[in-house]
């Protein structure tokens, strides 16, 4: 946007100007490393993973919602928010989900994880989720969990970093000691200084937010991570070592993504499979690679080619 919209530019790094001239040559000719690693665009790629049996399958999944109308709301109209759809996400593997504001992702996201209605079956290993009551749900959790957008909005202001990450662990059998432990463990595994246990949000940038939001899923130790647009709040620099944490954990871990995310730059560089949803319909579901170079619809193309000029 800078490119495109500005004449000057200045560079500031931890409080001091690193470097400042006209557009084209900061863009073309920067003179600092650092400069240079906030125009470097490049993700990395997927890691390559072999098949595995699926963790998750959703079969004719639907969300609907419904809209009273009419005298004294006595009419219902329902508006789809997703369309049935059929997936299958094997252990260890990503799957991206794309589409622009209002397709549908997030609420495909708060489907699965049992935090809105939906109809359809969610088999999670061997259970199907949407029969299974709240009690018999309850120990399954911390297997699936979910990481939001806004890292400071989902993160308790009054709660220490060390509270946070343990409130999932108070229902486990562990003495103090045992989840101090866990709680170092994990905030090492997300490469936070331990000393930041005792912060609080406030306290922290945005992308160390979003590793504690992170690490607070990690604790349990689940199999899949739903992670929801977990870096469109990040500038391109702290997105990138993000990503790469994510695909360092996977291969240390085993743990499977469902990505949803409007970059598709940043879906590229973790999934090894791409489901492009608009106005809650499933557009195409491709492998990656494959999606970039032979796209099926008008609509990826649209996607891709807007990546491409961010």
């Amino acid at each position: 946007l800078v490119k495109h919209y500005a004449d000057d530019v200045v560079v500031i790094h931890q409080g001091k100007v690193v470097e400042q001239g006209a557009v084209a040559q900061i863009f073309e000719q920067s003179q600092s490393a650092y400069t240079q690693n906030l125009l470097n665009h490049s993700f990395g790629q997927a890691i390559s993973i072999q098949d595995a049996v699926p963790l998750l399958r959703l079969k004719q999944l639907e969300v609907k919602f419904s809209i009273k109308k009419g005298w004294f709301n006595r009419t219902t109209q329902y508006l789809a928010a997703v369309e049935a759809l059929d997936l299958s996400l094997a252990q260890g593997h990503s799957l991206g989900v794309v589409g622009e504001s209002g397709a549908g992702k997030s609420s495909l996201a708060l489907a699965v994880v049992r935090l809105i209605k939906s109809r359809g079956q969610i088999q999670f290993g061997e259970h199907d989720l949407n029969q299974l009551s709240q009690k018999a749900l309850r120990p399954l959790r911390r297997d699936f969990q979910i990481v939001f957008q806004d890292p400071f909005a989902s993160l308790n202001p009054r709660m220490s970093v060390e509270q946070i990450i343990a409130e999932g662990l108070t229902l486990k059998p562990l003495s103090s000691f045992e989840r101090t432990q866990r709680v170092e463990n994990v905030l090492t595994q997300v490469e936070l200084p331990v000393a930041f246990k005792s912060y609080y949000p406030h306290e922290l940038s945005g992308g160390q937010r979003q590793r504690v939001a992170l690490a607070r899923a990690l604790v349990l130790q689940p199999k899949l991570l739903i992670l929801d647009e977990p870096t469109s709040a990040l500038d391109r620099s702290t997105q990138r070592s993000i990503v790469a944490l994510l695909r360092r954990l996977q291969h240390e871990q085993g743990i499977s993504y469902l990505f949803i995310s409007h970059d598709l730059q940043v879906v590229r560089a973790l999934c090894q499979q791409v489901l492009v949803l608009r106005h809650a319909k499933v557009v195409e579901l491709q492998a990656t690679e494959q999606l970039f170079e032979q796209p099926q619809s008008d609509y990826t193309r649209q996607l891709i080619q807007a990546s491409q000029y961010q």
